[in-house]
């Protein structure tokens, strides 16, 4: 990626900065301690946070939320890294989505349906959790998809229908797909993907089949191949800082929406395999995405950057990419988790900048 000379010379500083630290001895390490209330049971694949991690997160106070494949969920609170699962009230031992309302209260999509953790009766030593699995509504579904729009509502997607939380019920929420899937019987069968919100309010839906949905509160837009998008099963959802919308999908790689028409790339000019389940824009501007097999790469308005196992990423087959409020930039996936040291890039020319943090690892 091209950076002027002045972003050189800053990156040079921070490097110099954390190498000075790390020979100080002075890096903080994860603690695996856990109380009493925690779960015992926690992954022993050499050390890691988890074999598989699905999702991280942080939270308003700047707890870090870890979500694994089979451990249920792991929060970093500082000091110390606690296991949350079903011996713990946690319902739920895949983490597929985590989101945060506006009271706080941290929302997690698991295979056992909607995890709710109150903050606030945590601090007292109360009930940390309320599990969400009536049959007669959510009908045993696994949860796929979690998300807390700007007007107080929570969305949630199962295999088979879509959910939204009123603030004391939850409802099915149907989607008002074309008259094409409808006959193709895809009406009554939608995985929601994603779920994520625009500036302007808007709620975008990614589906299995059925392309990208967006809701305005009143109607609804659907757009799929025939409109310009490069694949009809939608992964991931984002709007870019300036108002382009990125879909990343399940077999046509990767396509930018910019309001009037669709740019795709695929395996065929710009990235190594088309299947793209995470997008994300970071503080510079630049958008990341993974790439089944290929790790992840960095597009900076003009040219993609490939980071995989030769610079450290030890994650195939990546699920969430993340920019936490200092700057800690994680990759997670199959292989466990992953940090980006940009500096590494420029100093050594993309050599090893992606570190495993493992349960005792050094915390940048």
């Amino acid at each position: 990626m091209s950076k002027s000379n002045l972003n050189t010379q800053i990156y040079l500083l921070l490097f110099l900065v954390v190498f000075v630290i790390s020979c100080s001895g002075q890096n903080q390490s994860i603690s695996s301690e856990s109380s009493s209330t925690q779960s015992e049971v926690t992954p022993k694949a050499d050390k890691q946070i988890a074999e598989y991690i699905r999702h991280v997160f942080q939270d308003k106070n700047g707890g870090l939320w870890f979500g694994t494949n089979n451990f249920g969920i792991a929060h970093y609170n500082g000091d110390s890294l606690l296991y949350y699962s079903n011996e713990e009230g946690f319902g739920g031992s895949q983490i597929t989505g985590i989101t945060e309302d506006s009271d706080k209260n941290i929302w997690f999509a698991t295979n056992q349906g909607v995890v709710k953790y109150d903050w606030q009766t945590s601090e007292k030593g109360e009930k940390l959790f309320t599990n969400y699995s009536d049959l007669k509504i959510f009908k045993g579904g696994h949860f796929w998809s979690i998300y807390s729009d700007s007007k107080g509502i929570v969305w949630a997607g199962t295999g088979k229908e879509l959910f939204r939380f009123d603030g004391k019920n939850w409802k099915p929420f149907e989607l008002p797909l074309s008259k094409d899937d409808a006959k193709n019987g895809l009406l009554t069968n939608v995985v929601t993907w994603s779920i994520s919100e625009d500036r302007k309010g808007n709620i975008w839906f990614g589906t299995n089949g059925n392309g990208a949905i967006q809701y305005d509160g009143k109607s609804f837009i659907q757009y799929t191949e025939k409109d310009g998008l490069t694949d009809n099963s939608v992964d991931n959802i984002i709007e870019d800082r300036y108002g382009n919308i990125w879909f990343g999908t399940r077999h046509g790689g990767l396509s930018r929406y910019d309001g009037k028409t669709f740019i795709n790339y695929t395996e065929n000019d710009h990235i190594g395999n088309n299947e793209v389940c995470a997008i994300y824009e970071d503080k510079l501007g630049n958008i990341w995405f993974s790439s089944e097999g290929f790790g992840v790469y960095c597009f900076d308005g003009t040219s993609f950057t490939n980071y995989g196992e030769k610079q450290g990423l030890g994650v195939k087959a990546v699920q969430t990419i993340f920019e936490d409020r200092e700057g800690r930039f994680w990759v997670v996936g199959g292989g466990g988790l992953y940090q980006y040291d940009a500096s590494l890039d420029y100093l050594v020319g993309l050599g090893k900048s992606f570190f495993n943090v493992k349960k005792n690892g050094a915390w940048k």
